[in-house]
């Protein structure tokens, strides 16, 4: 175990460090944490001396974009620098950073990383143009429903007439496949059209919610096992039961066909605290992950996974997660995905009003 040092006494050198404005760590060849001025104790809500000797990830978390850049940094003694760094800590809002890592040569310091904030009006603009996009999207979608719906209207009814005018049984087995399809059409125009019903909003408790989407799944796919991380001090939330119940089901049940009917899905939940959702700052909100051992998103439809009709499974509709969204954002909540092979987490994040 790394014994830890007063930074003010091993470390006074660096101590011109503390007039920065940006948050500047300093880590040994082991990326332990041999010193932050004021400015990365603000940044990430530590105090110094009990960061001090730890390693870097008790303070930055897993950042799977910076580790590769850290070791190369110290292989190579070159610098690095990384924008929109996502840092994800539990129990804190994100943190989204542009990041300078220096070589350094000093006792015991081999890395200064210095980090700063993304201008907060720029991320804002960022989510803006991405949800203006999606809004688009469904509302074409939407659309198109309604037009479609009618001709298959059309369709269903004149086979179902042709159907009663042959007697031959061969013949009435191709109208009985028009019905059959045009009846699945319509189901999926209706799918299409469900995200803009009205909510009927009251408070429930999110792990009875995810309970009944537990038992749900395992119903379909026996072999998954779904385990479950809650945090039972979470209080009651005021929410659609219906519409979290199928916002859930959809990302559960798209993890257990990535699985294969044959692996692991973890329900995770916890309290985040003053965290800005849909341009309003809530004192307390949900944050619930569900995280899957499978294959991971295919990396070409990663950033599209939300958009309506696109689905990395053959034969897919690709409206599970794009109703998700939908359901989600009624909420005025997230959703968010991270994803590589072997790791794939889904987080919702909805606020829990005062009066909850």
């Amino acid at each position: 175990m790394t014994k830890k040092t007063d930074p003010v006494t091993s470390y006074g050198c660096f101590s011109g460090l503390d007039l920065l404005p940006s948050a500047v760590v300093l880590v040994d060849a082991q990326l332990v944490i041999r010193y932050l001025n004021p400015g990365a104790e603000h940044l990430f809500a530590v105090s110094q001396r009990k960061m001090v000797g730890t390693a870097l990830t008790q303070l930055l978390g897993a950042t799977h974009g910076l580790e590769g850049a850290l070791d190369n940094a110290l292989r190579t003694n070159w610098n690095y620098t990384g924008q929109d760094l996502k840092i994800q800590r539990p129990n804190v809002e994100p943190l989204n950073l542009d990041c300078t890592v220096s070589p350094v040569e000093a006792p015991g310091v081999n890395l200064l990383l210095e980090f700063r904030p993304i201008d907060a009006q720029l991320r804002v603009a960022r989510e803006e143009q991405l949800l203006q996009q999606q809004q688009a999207n469904r509302e074409l979608i939407r659309n198109l429903a309604h037009e479609i719906k009618n001709p298959l209207g059309g369709i269903r009814g004149s086979a179902q007439l042709l159907e009663s005018e042959l007697s031959d049984p061969q013949l009435r087995e191709y109208t009985e496949v028009i019905i059959a399809e045009a009846d699945r059409l319509q189901d999926l125009m209706s799918r299409m059209l469900s995200a803009h019903c009205m909510s009927r909003p009251r408070l429930l408790n999110i792990h009875d919610v995810l309970e009944r989407v537990r038992r749900l799944v395992l119903a379909e796919f026996p072999d998954v096992l779904i385990r479950r991380d809650y945090d039972t001090s979470l209080p009651e939330l005021t929410a659609d039961r219906e519409q979290l119940i199928q916002a859930i089901l959809n990302i559960t049940r798209n993890a257990a066909q990535a699985l294969e009917g044959h692996g692991k899905i973890l329900y995770r939940t916890r309290i985040a605290r003053q965290v800005t959702l849909a341009k309003r700052r809530f004192k307390l909100a949900l944050d619930l992950q569900v995280i899957d051992n499978g294959p991971g998103i295919p990396e070409e439809i990663r950033d599209k996974v939300f958009y309506p009709l696109i689905s990395g499974r053959e034969g897919g509709s690709g409206l599970g997660l794009s109703l998700a969204q939908s359901f989600v954002e009624q909420h005025h909540g997230m959703i968010e995905v991270d994803s590589r092979e072997g790791y794939t987490c889904f987080t919702i994040r909805l606020p829990i009003s005062e009066r909850a």
